[in-house]
């Protein structure tokens, strides 16, 4: 577990590269359901800004996570969906999420004032 690649490069690294941060996996979150607009993204994602979000949104197409596709219409539609590549990350968050409630669950339960007696 953690070994390094042929490349030298450790794959957890490149994982966290490509969806870590603060920002992606909630993207993806909302992608999960199905495309999305720009400003759709922007409203589901508390406190993102438009640079910040259009930032990322690059990174993950570029990385071949999701897909943008404009519509030639006046004014132009564009949205953002999955890549069959980018939805195989989602049994990866589904364990991270998974680990995120029991630790929060686990941290709940030690900051609790013990019982009176």
């Amino acid at each position: 577990m953690g070994a390094k690649s042929n490349s030298g490069v450790m794959p957890v690294h490149v994982y966290i590269r490509v969806i870590g941060g603060k920002w992606k996996p909630e993207i993806l979150w909302f992608l999960r359901k199905g495309p999305l607009r720009f400003g759709e993204i922007l409203r589901s994602v508390d406190n993102i800004t438009q640079v910040t979000l259009t930032k990322n949104l690059r990174e993950l197409e570029a990385d071949g996570i999701i897909l943008r596709t404009v519509y030639p219409e006046i004014p132009p539609r564009v949205e953002y969906q999955l890549t069959p590549f980018g939805e195989s990350v989602f049994p990866v968050l589904d364990v991270i999420s998974a680990w995120g409630r029991e630790f929060l669950q686990q941290k709940l339960v030690k900051t609790e004032p013990a019982p009176k007696a």
